[in-house]
C-alpha cells in the first residue's frame, strides 16, 4: 500500500472501552467499507507509560508509533474531553511528535464529553496543537456528548443516529480532501 492510501486512527483515551473509542471504531468501519485503504490503529494507552512520560524516542514501541504517524496520509484522532481539554494521554504523545510530524497530512479530530459545554475544546484546545505540528488540513471535527453515544444492553458504546450521520459526512470529507477519493457508498 502506498502512503497515499494509509489512514492512521489514534485513540487518545486512557480507557480501553470508551465513547471516543466508539467514535473511532465507527470511523474504522466506514473506512473499511471503502476498501483499498490501509487503516492502522494506534492506542496510545498501550504504549509504555514510562517511555511516553520520559520522552524515550529510542524505545521500540515509541519508534513504531512515530513511524505510524510518519507513514500515514490521513490521521483521525479521538479523545475524551476532560476539563475543557483533550486527554493527558494524548497530550503526552503529541508532545513526542516532531514539529513537522503532520506536514502534508489531513487530520480529522473527534471528541466526546459529558455535555455540549465542552464542544469548543476541539477548536480551542486540540486544533492549535495539530496546527503547531504542521497539519496540512484540519477538518471540522465531530464532537459527541455522552448521551449521543449510549451504552447498549450488552455494554458496548454505539453512536446515535445523529452522530452516525455526522461521521458519514466527516469520513466522506476525509476521503475526498486527503486521499482524493469519491465518497463511500451509502448502505
Amino acid at each position: 500500500m502506498s502512503v497515499a492510501s494509509t489512514v492512521l486512527l489514534i485513540a487518545g483515551s486512557p480507557s480501553e472501552h470508551s465513547r471516543s473509542a466508539a467514535l473511532l471504531d465507527a470511523v474504522s468501519l466506514r473506512l473499511a467499507r471503502r476498501g483499498g485503504l490501509q487503516v492502522e490503529r494506534l492506542n496510545i494507552r498501550e504504549l509504555p507509560a514510562q517511555a511516553l512520560l520520559l520522552a524515550e524516542w529510542g524505545h521500540p514501541e515509541i519508534v513504531k508509533a512515530l513511524a505510524q504517524v510518519q507513514r500515514a496520509r490521513a490521521i483521525v484522532v479521538a479523545t475524551p474531553v476532560y476539563k475543557a481539554a483533550y486527554s493527558g494521554v494524548l497530550k503526552v504523545f503529541l508532545d513526542l511528535l516532531p514539529q513537522t510530524a503532520l506536514k502534508e497530512k489531513t487530520v480529522l479530530p473527534l471528541a466526546t464529553g459529558g455535555s455540549p459545554h465542552h464542544m469548543l475544546a476541539l477548536d480551542y484546545a486540540l486544533r492549535p496543537v495539530l496546527q503547531s505540528l504542521s497539519a496540512r488540513h484540519i477538518l471540522p471535527g465531530v464532537y459527541a456528548t455522552d448521551a449521543q453515544i449510549p451504552r447498549s444492553p450488552e455494554g458496548a458504546y454505539a453512536p446515535a443516529a445523529d452522530i452516525s450521520v455526522r461521521l458519514d459526512e466527516a469520513v466522506a470529507t476525509l476521503l475526498a480532501e486527503s486521499l482524493r477519493l469519491p465518497p463511500p457508498p451509502q448502505y
